[in-house]
Parts: structure tokens; C-alpha cells; sequence
């Protein structure tokens, strides 16, 4: 007769069925705490380059303004001494016994346009009442680019450049570095030189650089 046989059990045990799933709430919120981590890293790199890239347009338009700026002064350099060939040409208007055409509140028209009469020390200065954004004829006490000396300045329109072209303002102001006055006597008006503020535009309007200079015209 055959001998007894013993029979092996395979069904799976579900002795600890509450551990299994315990482990596996667990591992769903670990994920979803690196999925949170991840997206607060990426929003944060992303902001970083958004920062980065505006800082690097604004380094530009701030450069392109600056420049804006500089060639104003050089073009009221070529106002004031020449050589210009432009219609409207003042370079023998600007002397040491011509200060007439200087104005209290600025000129709007014809030779004074653009040309102040200096404040007192404590008095607010008045390049900063004039509103270089005015450039209405008549009304603006500023002159723009190329107005007396028919110079040409790229601005506005299609591309990366300035907005609008540059503007200046001169005013008077006294001689007085050491020794100046001495080749001046009583009988002749105090020394004088020529202060010159100007403003230039970046690709936007909004972006503004205001330079100054103080020039002295050794020929008259």
C-alpha cells in the first residue's frame, strides 16, 4: 500500500495585509513631496533667468542711453564752437559779451531756443525744472539733435536704438578756475563758460540718462 503523502500549502499568506498598504501610503507621499521639491526648484530657476534676462535688457537700454546722452553733448559742442554747415547755424552768437540771449525761464524760438540764464547757488537749479520730454516747437526748452548743427542721429522706429533723439539745454555759469579772471580786466564782463545738460532715450522712452558738461569757447 502506498505510504501517506503530505500535501504543500501555496496559497500566498495576507498575515500582515495593514503593513502593506501602510508602506505604500508612505511611498506615495514621499513622491509627491520630491514632485512639490521639483516644481518649487524649477519655478525658482525659471524667475532667475526671467530676473537675469531683464537685467541684461535693462544693462543694454541704460547703455544705449548713456550714449544717447553723450552725443547730445558733443552736438552742443559743434552748437556752440562748429563747424556746422546747418541754415540755422548760431556759433557767432555765443560770446563772451553776447549773454542777452540767455534767458531767465529758457528760450523756445530762434537763437535763444534751448538757452538759460543760470539760478543763483540757492536757487534749484534750472536744468532740473526743464522738461526734456517737451518737444513741441515753441513751447520746448531743450533743443534736440542736429537742430543747430544738421547733424543726423538714428532714433525710433523698427530695431534696437534709441526711442527719440537726445536733447540739451546750455546755460551760462561764471569762470572760476584759478587764474581765468586774470586775462579778463573791469572794463570787460566777467568770464563765462557754458554749462550743458542733456538727456538721452534708450529703446523706451522711459529709460532716461541725463549727462553734463561744462565747456569753455577759447575762441571767440
Amino acid at each position: 500500500m502506498p505510504g501517506p503523502s503530505s500535501e504543500t500549502n501555496t496559497m500566498p499568506s495576507n498575515r500582515h495585509p495593514a503593513r502593506v498598504q501602510r508602506q505604500r501610503g508612505v511611498t506615495l507621499i514621499i513622491v509627491l513631496m520630491i514632485l512639490v521639491v521639483a516644481t518649487i526648484l524649477g519655478i525658482g530657476g525659471a524667475q532667475i533667468a526671467l530676473l537675469g534676462e531683464r537685467s541684461t535688457r535693462y544693462d543694454r537700454d541704460y547703455l544705449i542711453a548713456s550714449q544717447s546722452a553723450e552725443s547730445a553733448l558733443m552736438d552742443a559742442e559743434f552748437d556752440i564752437r562748429g563747424p556746422n554747415a546747418a541754415p540755422a547755424s548760431r556759433v557767432a552768437e555765443f560770446s563772451q559779451s553776447n549773454t542777452g540771449i540767455f534767458l531767465p525761464d529758457c528760450g523756445t524760438t530762434g537763437v535763444s531756443a534751448g538757452l538759460c540764464e543760470s539760478k543763483p547757488d540757492n536757487v534749484k537749479p534750472v536744468w532740473l525744472i526743464v522738461d526734456f520730454l517737451d518737444n513741441t516747437a515753441g513751447t520746448a526748452r531743450s533743443v534736440e539733435y542736429g537742430q543747430f548743427t544738421g547733424r543726423q542721429f538714428d532714433a525710433g522706429g523698427a530695431g534696437v536704438k534709441p526711442a527719440r533723439k537726445p536733447r540739451y539745454m546750455i546755460e551760462t555759469v561764471e569762470d572760476r578756475n584759478p587764474g581765468s579772471s586774470a586775462k579778463y580786466d573791469g572794463s570787460k564782463p566777467p568770464p563765462k563758460m557754458y554749462r550743458v545738460t542733456s538727456m538721452g532715450f534708450g529703446p523706451r522712452e522711459d529709460t532716461q540718462v541725463v549727462m553734463q558738461m561744462t565747456y569753455r569757447k577759447e575762441k571767440e
